[in-house]
């Protein structure tokens, strides 16, 4: 059998210790180097930085009790109208009313508040139980206002008392005027359904659009006072809108939820 002559070269050949040991070039040291501080870095940075994330919800602005879906207690024709929508009323205060066949009713609110709709016409018939109006629950016109979010349900876990918010009002420029700052007061404990939230905000197709993606948890936000703006609450700008905010204007908040290590995550 012939071998090849590289093979027997190498197995008579004696061992070559007196040769030099040839160590990595330098640049390869260079980058080694890079590569160790770089995790060096990254692993202080996980141990010691802190990331700061944000849940996204809609919402609206309105006030902290609510509003209610009056009723008509009776069967009839309306006859009359007797308050605008706008107006404050008191509780049992005259709203409509109704031609039936005991004679004519009057259909009066349940609580005190501002008048938002009415949806009850002269001439128009109703039955026991139809919705006529809605009426926000406030003491006068200089009750704050308030934002409640409708957080979906799987993101809303992480949210707490106390953390701040910042609040897009759909009426207001962003880039000009900046966002409303506020925290969280109450977080709901459970999931709201589209009759909650429509009798807390006296508004069906608000509570369809709500509810629209699943059953959501209801936070309320405080709106930070500020006397320098002329809306009364504080803004990311200077100033603000140079008016006053309206109940029941539509928003989105961005609730700041609490800053985790890097490292809170890879560990179960």
């Amino acid at each position: 059998m012939q071998f090849r002559q590289q093979a027997l070269t190498k197995l008579q050949s004696p061992e070559q210790l007196d040769l030099p040991v040839r160590f990595a070039r330098p640049q390869g040291l260079l980058v080694l180097g890079v590569t160790v501080v770089v995790m060096a870095a990254a692993c202080f940075w996980a141990v010691t930085g802190s990331l700061s994330t944000t849940v996204g919800a809609p919402g609206i602005l309105t006030h902290a009790r609510g509003s209610y879906v009056l009723q008509s207690p009776v069967s009839g024709q309306i006859t009359e109208v007797l308050a605008e929508e706008g107006e404050t009323l008191p509780a049992d205060t005259p709203l409509l009313k109704v031609r039936t066949q005991q004679g004519e009713r009057v259909v009066r609110t349940i609580d005190g508040g501002r008048l938002t709709t009415v949806t009850a016409t002269i001439g128009a018939v109703v039955t026991t139980g139809a919705d006529v109006a809605s009426v926000e629950r406030v003491d006068g016109p200089d009750d704050p206002l308030v934002v409640m979010l409708y957080v979906p349900g799987s993101s809303a876990s992480g949210i707490r008392v106390g953390a701040p918010v910042d609040v897009t009002v759909q009426s207001v420029p962003t880039q000009q005027y900046g966002v409303l700052r506020g925290r969280v007061a109450a977080v709901g404990r459970t999931a709201r359904t589209q009759q909650q939230i429509t009798r807390f905000l006296g508004d069906a197709q608000l509570g369809e659009e709500f509810s629209r993606h699943g059953r959501p948890m209801a936070v309320l936000v405080r709106l930070e006072p500020s006397a320098a703006t002329k809306s009364g609450y504080r803004w990311s700008s200077a100033q603000g809108p140079p008016y006053a905010l309206g109940s029941m204007t539509p928003a989105d908040g961005s609730v700041h939820l609490a800053d985790q290590r890097p490292i809170d995550w890879l560990l179960p």
